[in-house]
């Protein structure tokens, strides 16, 4: 049964891409069929296998370790300010923010990163029949973050044509940067979220091929990297844990604000017409999350979650989730795939505010197309989540 609900649930992916494609004649299946098979096979290895389940192990012990020792910062600056066995979410699962932005600093710095991004970016434009700079970007916005990657192509931003810059927005969107990958870590099971950042990588390219289909001429396929000003090791040092530290307060003040929003726009409408605003959302979502493999029961459920994403972020969304007890096993692993991007209202500001800083003309023209970067985004999430419900009992 469930294989059939997945294929309903590709089915109408394609659909809704299809219905809202900019130009259809111009899309190329292929390739499109080509990632589907890839994404199907990387789901079924990473959750269906012993290989996937030490390659998945090794990745979350990495990052266990690596909270630890971020939690010795912590420690030593905020020790002793919570009461014995409690765990505050912004010491715990923020904080550490810090410790990994520096330790991708210090690769970027050594071009360790620069190096695997842009080599992969290259296997990868042969799999999707996109352009180099498509998939370096792609990549790239998935260990630097939405707002970091367009300053590594700034000095081409101001030559894109619009579908080239969508695609690049659209990857930004779906993936999530690596800096805060730990932190997902401590909120859901880490085998979802390394199966998230995989399947969203190809995902977002087969939602942009059909949404916003073209072709890159060989003489238009160029990538150029921008340099990093050079500086000396503690300058990048300082610079990147104080990115790190940004992000970390960034996140929380935006909990604050969404958590304390949402709990008045509930009492409104619980007072109003006896219902929450996140329940009436559920209804709303409850279609899609039943076709990504969510059993009808718990479909309301899951599609509040779905929306509080959405409407808020991801965090807020991931604590809503592991305070339902009632769900099964299934739907959460479900949702815990889609909940893995930064696919919500928030990420539109961010992005085009991130081009505008670096070209004014162009972050106009991603605000205008904001919207349909959700949307589209919005169907990577699903298309992973509907992939992952395969292999998840």
């Amino acid at each position: 049964m469930k294989f059939l609900i997945a294929l309903l649930g590709l089915l109408v992916v394609f659909l809704l891409s299809f219905i809202a494609s900019n130009n259809k004649k111009k899309i190329r299946y292929r390739p499109l069929l080509v990632m589907v098979v890839l994404q199907v096979i990387l789901g079924y290895l990473l959750l269906n296998t012993s290989v996937g389940e030490f390659l998945i192990g090794g990745f979350a012990s990495v990052f266990e370790k690596l909270m630890a020792y971020a939690g010795e910062g912590v420690n030593f600056v905020f020790g002793g300010i919570a009461n014995k066995g409690q765990a505050p979410f912004f010491l715990n699962v923020l904080l550490p923010i810090v410790f990994i932005s520096t330790l991708i600093g210090i690769l970027q710095y050594t071009k360790i990163l620069p190096f695997i991004i842009k080599y992969i970016g290259l296997v990868l434009s042969k799999v999707n029949g996109m352009g180099k700079l498509e998939s370096y970007n792609a990549v790239a916005s998935a260990i630097l973050g939405q707002s970091e990657v367009f300053i590594s192509v700034k000095k081409q931003i101001g030559l894109l044509p619009k579908h080239r810059l969508y695609t690049l927005c659209a990857s930004a969107m779906s993936t999530v940067s690596m800096s805060i990958v730990g932190a997902y870590m401590t909120m859901i099971d880490p085998r979802y979220v390394v199966t998230a950042l995989v399947l969203n990588l190809f995902g977002g390219f087969i939602i942009a091929s059909i949404l916003n289909p073209y072709t890159v001429e060989k003489e238009e396929d160029i990538l150029h990297v921008q340099e990093e000003e050079k500086q000396s090791f503690f300058e990048m040092l300082g610079e990147y844990i104080m990115d790190g530290f940004k992000v970390a307060i960034t996140v929380a003040a935006m909990l604050i604000g969404f958590v304390a929003l949402i709990a008045i726009i509930n009492g409104i409408f619980s007072g109003l017409i006896g219902i929450s605003f996140q329940e009436l959302l559920g209804y709303i979502f409850s279609p899609i999350a039943f076709v990504m493999g969510v059993p009808w029961h718990e479909a309301v459920d899951a599609g509040s979650i779905m929306a509080t994403k959405m409407m808020a972020n991801e965090f807020v969304a991931m604590m809503d989730l592991s305070k339902e007890t009632g769900l099964s096993s299934r739907t959460v692993g479900i949702v815990s795939v889609f909940l893995v991007s930064f696919a919500n209202f928030s990420s539109i500001g961010i992005i085009a505010g991130a081009v505008k800083g670096l070209h004014e003309k162009q972050g106009n023209v991603v605000a205008r197309f904001g919207l349909k970067l959700l949307y589209g985004a919005t169907l990577v999430s699903v298309l992973s989540a509907t992939v992952a419900g395969l292999y998840i009992n």
